[in-house]
């Protein structure tokens, strides 16, 4: 095998297959199946007219995640977080991560009033569980977002930007891109980036977990994740293009305002005059 490359044949700056599937879920107003190597998370977005209390009296809406992993979706058995009660703190942390990337991109005050749930759900995990979540969850959004536009139920467009993540790190003193469970659990280095197409940095988590890493290894690593981000974001758009398209024809034509609310004359059509009776 050439030296030059990882043990499943991959590049240093070569990220896993990728493949997503849009509209995966019948009832869930956005989902999406993406399958990085042979990690597997399907996502789904739920639009909900409610917020959370501490924003009652405001005029913008929310959005929250949800991350969990199948009893099976490792090489053995982990027992589900329901049945102990409570979610662990790798799970707590995954979901905070989730929900606040993805509000980094959404414009709440465009959405007042309704609450956007994003549920990750690992079907099968061998590295970057929590990235892959990120970028289904994205498409997920995207999706309801534009169903909701598209119906009236919001008057404008509250995406500002794309969104995407992925794992970089030094594995045999190389800087590697997107790492499988093998690379992840014997990395020098690991790293998380969150980005946007227009190459702002949402979050970065790197841990030096067997020494620590110079500035310019921190640049290589940067470098090969905006490079990830870029194709990430290349494969988004791709499985957007007709919710998208639709977005900009309504964007276009002008803003849409919510469709207003029947009142109970139209519901039940008007009274009828005293002494009359309709046949």
């Amino acid at each position: 095998m050439n030296e030059s490359l990882r043990h499943d044949g991959r590049r240093p700056d070569e990220k896993r297959p990728v493949s997503i599937e849009i509209g995966t879920m019948k009832f869930a107003e956005g989902s999406a199946l993406i399958q990085v190597g042979d990690t597997r998370v399907l996502a789904s977005a739920s639009v909900e007219k409610r917020v959370p209390r501490f924003l009652e009296r405001s005029e913008q809406g929310w959005l929250t995640a949800e991350y969990a992993m199948l009893p099976r979706a490792t090489q053995e058995r982990s027992q589900r977080e329901v049945s102990r009660g409570r979610v662990s703190g790798r799970t707590a942390e995954i979901q905070r991560l989730i929900g606040r990337s993805l509000r980094a991109v959404v414009d709440l005050r465009a959405m007042p009033g309704f609450t956007l749930t994003i549920d990750c759900d690992v079907l099968q995990a061998d590295g970057g569980t929590r990235t892959a979540s990120i970028t289904a969850g994205y498409v997920a959004a995207a999706q309801a977002l534009g169903r909701s536009l598209l119906a009236g139920d919001i008057a404008r467009w509250p995406m500002t930007d794309t969104l995407a993540a992925i794992s970089m790190g030094i594995v045999n003193n190389r800087p590697c891109l997107d790492l499988d469970y093998v690379e992840d659990s014997s990395a020098d280095v690991d790293m998380n980036l969150v980005a946007t197409g227009s190459g702002k940095l949402v979050e970065l988590q790197g841990t030096g977990e067997k020494r620590s890493f110079e500035r310019q290894e921190l640049d290589a690593l940067l470098d090969l994740g905006m490079q990830g981000i870029t194709e990430l974001i290349a494969e988004q758009d791709a499985v957007l293009a007709e919710v998208l398209a639709d977005v900009r024809t309504l964007q276009e034509k002008g803003e849409r305002r919510p469709a207003p609310p029947k009142d109970e004359a139209s519901l039940w059509g008007e009274p009828e005059e005293k002494g009359e009776r309709k046949v």
